[in-house]
C-alpha cells in the first residue's frame, strides 16, 4: 500500500524533472556544423571485374566520423551536424565552395584532386580551415604550401619511405623501376627516387612503361622482353591509375618481387588490417556502408573525428582554436595503427604509420624498429622539418 502510494506520487515528479532536466541539456548543446566537399567522378574504363567504380568514396568514412562524435557528444554537450556538398560533374567547384563560406562553414572536409584543392584554397582567405583528405602531393608539403589546409592521407614521400625501410631491413638494395606515362606515375616516380637516395638504394635500371594497347592482351609476351635488364632484388611500379602495374607480377624475367602502387603497397588503409582494434572499425564501417573501407573513407573518418576530438577538448569550433589545438602536443588522435597520430606544424601533414599491404594480407606497417628521431619516429616517413620550405 505505502509502495503503490509512493509510486503514485513521485513518479510524475521524476517524469517532470527528466523533462526539463532533458530540455535543459538539449539547450545548451554546442551545434558543430561541418561540410564535406567533393564532386561526382567520371566513371573510369573497368580494367578488371574485380574492383567496382565507388561513388561514394570519402563520404562515407566522414559519416562514420560523425557518427562517432555525436555519440561522444551526447555525453560532453554537442551535436554535430554534416553538410554534403557533391557538385555535379562538369559543374564549378570554386561557385560551391564560395556558398559553404556564405553560409559561415569553417571546417570543411574536401574530397578533391589537387588542382581543385588549390583553387578553392585561394578563394578561402583563411575563413575555413580545410581538411585534404584526397591528395598525396609533395609539393603540398614541402614547397607548395597551403595556408590553413591540413593533409590527411600519407603523401607519395611518406610511402615511398616507408617501402624504402622495409626493402633496407630485407637487405633488397637493389632496385628496377619501372615508370608509367601519366604525370602522376612520374610524380610517384620521384618520391621513389628521393627515397632511394635517402636510404642509400641502388637504381639499377629504370624504363617507361610506354605501351598504348591493352596490357592484359601482351603481358606474356611482352613484360618478360621489357624487364630483361641487370640482376636486381625488386622491381618498383610507378602506376597509380593500374594500367599496367598489376601484370607485372610473375611475368618478370627474373623472378623477383614487386612493389610500389602494386604488389607490396604502401596506404593508409587496407581492407586485410586486423590489428589494434582495426577489426572493429572494419566491421562498422561495413554495416554503415556495405562495402570496405577505403583510403579516402578513411581519411575523412580521421577528419571529422580530429575535429570531434578538438572540439571535446576546447569546446570550442573556431577554426583558428581547432587549429592550434591540432597543432599543439596534446593533441592525440586513436587510428587504428598502432601508434597516435598527431599534425605536423610546420606543413599540416597528419603524422601516421602507413601501412605496407600485399592483396590479402598486412605484411608490416613503418615506420620500423631502429630507424630513429629525435623527436618522433613517425616523421622518418615523408618530409621532415628541415627539408620542407613550409612554416
Amino acid at each position: 500500500m505505502i509502495f503503490n502510494l509512493l509510486r503514485l506520487f513521485l513518479l510524475p515528479m521524476l517524469l517532470f524533472v527528466a523533462l526539463f532536466s532533458g530540455q535543459g541539456l538539449a539547450e545548451t548543446k554546442q551545434e558543430i556544423k561541418i561540410a564535406y566537399l567533393t564532386q561526382e567522378k567520371q566513371v573510369p574504363a573497368a580494367l578488371s571485374n574485380l574492383e567496382p567504380f565507388i561513388a561514394d568514396k570519402g563520404l562515407q568514412g566522414a559519416l562514420l566520423g560523425m557518427k562517432d562524435n555525436n555519440t561522444t557528444g551526447q555525453f560532453t554537450g554537442q551535436n554535430y551536424f554534416l553538410k554534403q556538398e557533391v557538385v555535379p560533374l562538369g559543374a564549378d567547384v570554386k561557385l560551391a565552395f564560395s556558398a559553404l563560406l556564405k553560409e559561415g562553414y569553417q571546417l570543411i572536409i574536401v574530397n578533391l584532386p589537387a588542382a581543385q584543392l588549390v583553387h578553392i584554397q585561394q578563394l578561402n582567405n583563411n575563413q575555413a580551415l580545410l581538411f585534404d583528405v584526397a591528395t598525396r602531393t609533395d609539393a603540398f608539403r614541402q614547397r607548395q604550401c597551403l595556408q590553413n589546409v591540413l593533409h590527411i592521407l600519407p603523401s607519395r614521400a611518406m610511402r615511398a619511405d616507408a617501402l624504402a625501410q622495409y626493402m633496407l631491413k630485407k637487405r633488397w638494395n637493389r632496385w628496377f623501376l619501372v615508370v608509367g606515362a601519366t604525370p602522376e606515375d612520374e610524380l610517384y616516380a620521384q618520391a621513389i627516387r628521393r627515397s632511394a637516395k635517402r636510404f642509400g638504394m641502388k637504381i639499377i635500371a629504370e624504363k617507361k612503361w610506354l605501351h598504348s594497347y591493352d596490357a592484359r592482351r601482351t603481358a606474356q609476351s611482352d613484360i618478360p622482353v621489357f624487364t630483361q635488364v641487370d640482376d636486381y632484388d625488386v622491381l618498383v611500379v610507378a602506376d597509380e591509375q593500374g594500367l599496367f602495374g598489376e601484370y607485372i607480377s610473375y611475368r618478370t624475367w627474373l623472378p623477383r618481387p614487386v612493389i610500389g602502387t602494386q604488389g607490396l603497397v604502401a596506404t593508409a588503409w587496407h581492407r586485410a588490417h586486423e590489428q589494434w582494434g582495426a577489426v572493429q572499425i572494419q566491421n562498422r564501417f561495413k554495416v554503415l556502408a556495405g562495402r570496405q573501407m577505403e583510403e579516402e573513407d578513411y581519411a575523412a573518418y580521421l577528419a571529422a573525428r580530429a575535429i570531434g576530438e578538438t572540439v571535446t577538448r576546447t569546446q570550442s569550433f573556431d577554426p583558428t582554436q581547432v587549429k592550434a589545438y591540432l597543432f599543439s602536443e596534446r593533441f592525440k588522435l586513436q587510428g587504428y595503427k598502432g601508434k597516435p597520430l598527431s599534425f605536423r606544424a610546420w606543413n599540416g601533414q597528419l603524422r601516421q604509420p602507413v601501412l605496407l599491404a600485399a592483396p590479402t594480407s598486412l605484411v608490416v606497417a613503418p615506420p620500423l624498429e631502429g630507424f630513429l628521431h629525435p623527436k618522433n619516429e613517425l616523421d622518418t616517413l615523408g618530409y621532415d622539418q628541415p627539408e620542407t620550405h613550409c612554416q
